[in-house]
């Protein structure tokens, strides 16, 4: 039967781009940390959403299950088969044109299998911003970023992914096509459909296309690393700069002294800017002018012991280099036990000093790799390794999430539930959220076939 299906499948997509070897599939059978690996009956490639269309309504027809896939650079295993049915992965790799660019209504029509840096380049070339900006940029997909609703270092001043769309075009389950690619920034007309889709991580249907907002090209920036005390210092000189600078604070990173030591392990060439400091922040402001704010903005905190010392960066070239630090945090410390974990801003000191207690009180020998967007509250709170911690991994989970239900945070700030916590999120969800999420599945997938086993 499902060489049957992938001959007919063949005749959608062309032969070459349906895919049933093991060899062939295994790079999108497995996901990128290489946590997941799960069978397949083959990945099929389509190149429109004419092409999607017919591929989904075949394999609801036969009843086998869809894995949407974009660049597979998830960390949370949603983009990559369970084994546990019958499943086709769809990459959308090849679904990658910019259908439209409207500089006058500042937006960018791009379909799914667009690379996000891509994107980028496209609107800088008009003399305009992308603002979505995230370690994976060069490999990942606007699909799967629309999927999980992905994050970044922008979003303290342009929002998540879901605040970067006006519309999208999604093939729902049966195979029927949802054309809601419009550029309308009012559209008051019932519900807003598009984010039924959005963080769905696939679980609704496939979204093919969407209408992503862009911004006035910033005409300048500023670039600073800062050593801090504590976090606490770290929030209150965030609220000092946001006091200041309004919306120009584009960027408010936080890193352990264990996250730097670790890229300058893994990347010798790296220069250490600031030694000594337990704590360090990645500060960036937009707009002409920000150099001289900024730098009288530094002056006051140091004077005031909100920082304990600061580089500014002088040109383009330094700019990049403190920020190759921070893009370089996630491959530095690869194989650990991962979180992505999100509570008030005004909690995460509070957040780091308890998971910490907590997790030495347990696990005293493992070091803690704590860093992230700390200007929008979301953490990636990392434990030790990987490999050593395999077996109590479910353990080390317990420790670090029971204290952000303590704070009323999220367990999965941008990450996505997908494979890993689709289960844990059963304990942090109200029972009645999670009876309207499966109701919603129920009623656009009722066969259950959009991406089975993750999310609910």
């Amino acid at each position: 039967m499902h060489k049957n299906l992938l001959e007919t499948l063949a005749t959608v997509v062309g032969r070459n781009h349906v895919l049933s070897g093991e060899t062939d599939i295994s790079s999108f059978t497995t996901d990128w940390r290489k946590q997941y690996r799960g069978a397949a009956v083959g990945v099929v490639r389509p190149a429109s959403t004419a092409e999607v269309s017919a591929v989904v309504r075949l394999c609801t027809e036969a009843g086998i299950a869809i894995v949407p896939q974009g660049g597979n650079t998830g960390l949370s295993g949603g983009s990559v088969p369970t084994g546990k049915r019958s499943e086709i992965v769809l990459s959308l790799a090849r679904m990658n044109r910019i259908r439209q660019l409207d500089a006058l209504n500042d937006t960018l029509t791009a379909e799914a299998g667009c690379v996000l840096a891509d994107i980028q380049r496209a609107a800088s070339d008009a003399g305009r911003l992308f603002a979505l900006s995230l370690a994976a940029e060069g490999s990942c997909l606007i699909g799967g970023n629309l999927s999980t609703n992905a994050g970044g270092v922008n979003v303290l001043r342009y929002g998540n992914t879901r605040d970067q769309v006006l519309g999208i075009e999604a093939v729902l389950p049966d195979g029927r096509v949802w054309d809601g690619l419009r550029g309308l920034r009012k559209d008051n007309t019932g519900y807003d459909l598009k984010h039924l889709f959005i963080g769905a991580e696939g679980t609704l249907g496939v979204i093919t296309a969407a209408v992503l907002k862009l911004h006035p090209k910033p005409t300048a920036a500023a670039t600073a690393w800062i050593a801090v005390e504590n976090p606490q210092r770290a929030v209150e000189l965030l609220s000092h700069l946001k006091k200041a600078c309004g919306d120009r604070l584009t960027a408010y990173e936080l890193l352990s002294r264990t996250c730097v030591d670790a890229v300058y392990a893994h990347r010798r060439e790296i220069r250490d800017p600031l030694p000594g400091s337990a704590w360090y922040v990645l500060v960036e402001l937009g707009d002409s002018g920000s150099s001289d704010v900024l730098h009288d903005r530094l002056a006051q905190a140091l004077d005031t012991s909100l920082a304990a010392n600061a580089v500014l960066a002088k040109n383009d070239s330094e700019s990049k280099a403190l920020w190759r630090i921070r893009e370089t945090v996630p491959e530095a410390q690869f194989s650990n036990v991962k979180h992505d974990i999100s509570v008030a801003v005004s909690k995460v000191p509070g957040f780091i000093e308890r998971a910490g207690a907590a997790l030495k009180a347990a696990f005293p020998d493992a070091p803690i790799y704590c860093f992230g967007h700390v200007g929008d509250g979301n953490l990636h709170y990392n434990v030790g390794d990987a490999a050593l911690l395999a077996a109590r991994r479910a353990q080390v989970n317990r420790v670090v999430y029971d204290e952000v239900a303590a704070l009323q945070g999220s367990i999965s700030a941008e990450h996505g539930l997908g494979q890993l916590k689709r289960d844990e999120i059963t304990r942090h969800k109200d029972p009645l959220e999670l009876e309207l999420m499966r109701s919603v599945k129920r009623a656009l997938d009722p066969q259950g076939l959009m991406n089975p086993g993750k999310v609910i």
